[in-house]
This record gives C-alpha cells, sequence and structure tokens, in this order.
C-alpha cells in the first residue's frame, strides 16, 4: 500500500524558488505532483514516471517546475522556480494517475 508525505512548503516572494519533497513508501509507481489554489478545483502539475525518464508538465508551469525523483531515497521532488502569486495553493502528491486517497499536502504561498 502506497504512502506519501509532502514536505518543503513556505512562504517566498514573487520570482522565488522552492523545492517540494514526497517521500514515497509502498512500491514504485509514476507519481504526480497536484495543488488546489483558493477557490480552485484540484488540478495536475507535473507527473514523472516510474524510472524517471518521462515527465510531463501543465502548460503554465513548464520552463519553471522540474520534476524529479531519487529512487534509492524513496523521494519525489518539485524544484519550482520563478514562482508567481497564482502558484499560491497546497501542493499534494500521489500516484499518477491519482488515488481517490489525499494527504494533507504542504502549502505554497508566494507574495508579491
Amino acid at each position: 500500500q502506497v504512502q506519501l508525505v509532502e514536505s518543503g512548503g513556505g512562504l517566498v516572494q514573487a520570482g522565488g524558488s522552492l523545492r517540494l519533497s514526497c517521500a514515497v513508501s509502498g512500491g514504485m509507481y509514476n507519481i504526480g505532483w497536484y495543488r488546489q489554489g483558493p477557490g480552485k478545483e484540484r488540478e495536475f502539475v507535473a507527473g514523472i514516471s516510474w524510472g524517471g525518464a518521462i515527465t510531463r508538465y501543465e502548460d503554465s508551469v513548464k520552463g519553471r517546475f522540474a520534476i524529479s525523483r531519487d529512487n534509492a531515497k524513496s523521494t519525489v521532488y518539485l524544484q519550482m522556480n520563478s514562482l508567481k502569486v497564482e502558484d499560491t495553493a497546497i501542493y499534494y502528491c500521489n500516484r499518477h494517475p491519482p488515488l481517490p486517497v489525499w494527504g494533507q499536502g504542504t502549502q505554497v504561498t508566494v507574495s508579491s
């Protein structure tokens, strides 16, 4: 049974960077990062295959965010650069496609 725990969120100014981490246990899976902004539906942000060779990004984060994984550490990362106010959201990791159960996520707040 997969378990995923997000960390690394925080408050950052627009233009800044953050790196999120997702600790994965219970197997090797394709993993996705998702986010839910204030008053918005949860949306896909980025995904990575179990081996790390294939990545996908939502259009608004292409060129700014990078997903990677270190399977030796059972961790998936989301490097977020050039952050914008509209990136403010709770960020979640989950299998990709996602399971119906979500963790607590990690809050990312980008100030202007």
